[in-house]
């Protein structure tokens, strides 16, 4: 496997024997898991997607991520939450942050329809301009609101552009296999239309057309990417909590938030890696924050924010744990800082120094004073930053998170606090059929 669990940081906090009194409940929430017994029984696709996956569909994928690389200057992907930040994850992480900015055979790749703002909308219709356009617009529905008022401009944009005809062959839609108002639309439009499986929630759709269509535009092999996380499948099969390193994982987080551990801080030590963090966030937050529950998801790049947040971490309140990502062979080459023989900055003794072992011993450093600070240090190591490797990252972060969630008594797979705002916003927007609860909201405001 490309992922080891290291806990050698989190040994001052949590003994063995507590990890192994954990096995019976950890073997309570993998029958649960595997059996489909448990809460949210209908949304477990996700663990047999590397596997049990429509080739057909995977076959379109590449076919159309090939026609807007050879039509497109820009693929600008529609969809909020798990409907993009899948995508640009991995995009990142295996591309770059500057991914845009790089020399390459690829189009660039932009997101919209994640927020509400006219700032975002106006800037990304100027980058437009001139340039050859192609949407992937993501939504099961259609009738969330900020990626179906994207929708709106930028297909007026594109047929206003090239014309409703070659607009509709520059449109593609992954949306509900049968049902909902942006499939019926998108079928009587022409659209291309990709599935986002019906047993599969958003967060946990990245292996799915929801993730893989962006991101096989940018060039990744996303076979790697299936491949790997089908190893992982296999490789956390067991509820051996001395065998699966995913399952370990979420019983030592479980242990500390009973030791009064309630915020899970991800760190990272490269910008490729902020937007995983990102998707991370989701994952655990929408899976674990309910019914008064649940560990509060946070993530830092360090070491930039050591110099924003360090202090807080090192002295601050001790309700922290960090879970640290570490890619040992990130793939790029060694970059070595020049020697200056005035030593202007006082920094010789760096001279010559891989850049990345400067990286690396600012890790090790940083994690021998958090845990010195109180702050236990779980560690997870990469082999390799690759689409494989990912893959089997993704998929040990997706299962964990099932577990944990079990751990902790609630549905991993629902989200009913989301819909609380959109009922608010509705009203006070004038949806009809919300009349009662604007007037009710609307004398709260007052």
């Amino acid at each position: 496997m490309s992922i080891q669990l290291n806990l050698k940081s989190v040994a001052p906090f949590i003994r063995e024997h507590e990890i192994d009194q954990m096995q019976s409940q950890v073997s309570r929430a993998h029958d649960l898991l595997v059996t489909g017994t448990g809460a949210g029984s209908a949304f477990l696709g996700w663990r047999t997607l590397p596997d049990d996956y429509d080739r057909a569909e995977f076959d379109r994928i590449l076919a159309a991520a090939s026609r807007i690389q050879k039509t497109c200057d820009i693929l600008i992907v529609i969809g909020i939450g798990g409907s993009y930040l899948g995508a640009r994850a991995v995009i990142d992480f295996l591309r770059s942050p500057l991914y845009n900015n790089l020399k390459k055979d690829t189009p660039d790749i932009y997101y919209a329809g994640n927020c509400i703002s006219s700032a975002s909308l106006t800037d990304l219709l100027s980058i437009c301009e001139g340039r050859d356009v192609c949407l992937n617009v993501i939504s099961k529905s259609g009738t969330t609101t900020e990626p179906a008022v994207a929708f709106r401009i930028f297909r007026n944009y594109l047929e206003k552009k090239y014309g409703k005809e070659e607009a509709a062959s520059r449109i593609y839609v992954t949306t509900d296999r049968k049902r909902g108002t942006l499939k019926q639309f998108s079928d009587k439009a022409g659209y291309e239309t990709f599935v986002v499986p019906d047993d599969v929630g958003g967060r946990f759709s990245v292996l799915s057309a929801v993730g893989l269509l962006p991101i096989a535009v940018s060039g990744i092999d996303i076979r790697g990417l299936m491949e790997g996380a089908a190893d992982a499948a296999k490789a956390y099969a067991s509820d051996d909590l001395r065998r699966n390193d995913a399952y370990r994982y979420a019983a030592v987080r479980n242990i500390l938030y009973r030791k009064g551990k309630t915020t899970e801080i991800l760190v990272n030590y490269e910008p490729y890696a902020t937007m995983l963090s990102e998707w991370w966030k989701q994952l655990f937050g929408e899976s674990e924050g309910k019914d008064g529950k649940g560990i509060f998801p946070a993530s830092v790049t360090f070491t930039t924010d050591l110099h924003s947040m360090g202090q807080f971490i090192q002295d601050g309140s001790r309700n922290l744990f960090e879970t640290v990502i570490c890619i040992r062979r990130p793939g790029t080459a060694a970059y070595r800082i020049p020697a200056d023989p005035m030593n202007v900055d006082g920094l010789s003794f760096l001279d010559g120094k891989d850049l990345d072992e400067v990286r690396d011993t600012a890790m090790q450093g940083t994690r021998l004073a958090h845990t010195d600070g109180g702050v236990p240090n779980i560690l997870i190591e990469m082999s390799g930053r690759d689409a494989h490797a990912l893959g089997e990252l993704l998929y040990f972060f997706e299962i964990a998170v099932a577990i944990s969630g079990y751990l902790l008594g609630v549905n991993p797979f629902d989200q009913p606090g989301v819909e609380a705002y959109k009922n608010n916003m509705y009203a006070l927007l004038g949806k009809p059929g919300y009349e009662d609860r604007k007037k009710a909201l609307e004398a709260r405001l007052d």
